[in-house]
């Protein structure tokens, strides 16, 4: 099987699962088998979420390891190494391989020590980076000793498909946060099913629902910020153009707050449905989770 056309069927998976509104443990198991496909590698990758602003990793995840050693994710933040995930991150390519970052010694390297406990001898850390150059994960790979090494082109695909995946991590991590609110101004989601009629709201969604203009609950009306923003997000799922779109709006509410709308594409068999996210637009919310308003 030609290469090239490997990595463009597995770019081409990805995407499509991106637009799927997967939450985050079921995105990184459906990209499993895709990037194993496409660069082969030692047991199942290292899944990492980042925030955006601090550039520290938020979670990790890897099929088969039920724990993450603490001191592994300390080394990254307060041991002297190489190929950190937040170095690879400011990067200019934003993907490295431990070999590369040694200049072709890994085993001075702490993490490659670290690494072989597992039977890890080659690593390569891509960045997920939006568009924006906002970095919401990144992923680990490895190989056993006496395999080849990550070339340029696997290289450089993982680099074709950061922005894909990191636009992937964000829609998982509002629509986590969504459906599973911590206080009062945590986001609240609703899913709308054919018809744009209502499928579930998580809770709380209905009060930020109420404050937006021209929404009536109490006569089946909801606001049209979030009939708008739930169009776009279904003409985005289907677009060519830019797959990996996410609708975005912000609204004056009638209690004079601004919030922040995203509309995010769900997987459905038969029909289209879409998941609105209302949050408070905090600058320390739209800085994380949001991108530009659509035109």
């Amino acid at each position: 099987m030609d290469r090239q056309w490997r990595f463009a069927r597995a770019e081409d998976k990805i995407t499509r699962l991106s637009k799927q509104g997967l939450d985050m443990a079921a995105f990184w198991r459906a990209c499993t088998p895709v990037l194993a496909d496409a660069v082969p590698h030692y047991m199942a990758p290292c899944c990492y979420t980042i925030d955006p602003g601090s550039g520290l990793a938020t979670s990790h995840f890897e099929e088969g390891m039920a724990e993450f050693p603490p001191e592994w994710i300390a080394m990254e933040y307060a041991g002297e190494d190489v190929n950190h995930l937040i170095d690879v991150a400011r990067s200019p390519s934003g993907v490295s391989t431990l070999y590369e970052a040694t200049g072709g010694d890994p085993s001075s390297s702490p993490r490659w020590h670290a690494n072989m406990i597992y039977g890890g001898d080659q690593e390569v850390i891509a960045a997920l980076r939006a568009r924006g150059h906002q970095v919401w994960g990144a992923i680990g790979l490895y190989r056993q000793p006496d395999r080849p090494l990550f070339d340029a082109q696997e290289q450089a695909f993982l680099a074709a498909i950061s922005p894909v995946m990191a636009d992937a991590v964000r829609r998982a991590l509002l629509v986590g946060e969504s459906a599973d609110p911590e206080g009062p101004d945590s986001p609240g989601m609703i899913v709308l099913g054919p018809g744009w009629r209502p499928e579930s709201m998580s809770p709380g969604v209905e009060e930020w629902l109420r404050d937006l203009p021209d929404g009536n609950l109490a006569a089946s009306r909801l606001p049209t910020a979030v009939l708008a923003v739930a169009g776009r997000a279904a003409r985005s799922a289907t677009s060519s153009d830019d797959p990996a779109e996410v609708a975005v709006a912000r609204v004056l509410t009638r209690s004079g707050r601004w919030v922040v709308l995203h509309g995010v594409p769900l997987a459905a068999i038969d029909a289209q449905r879409v998941a609105v996210i209302v949050e408070p637009a905090h600058p320390s919310r739209i800085a994380r989770y949001s991108c530009p308003p659509t035109a």
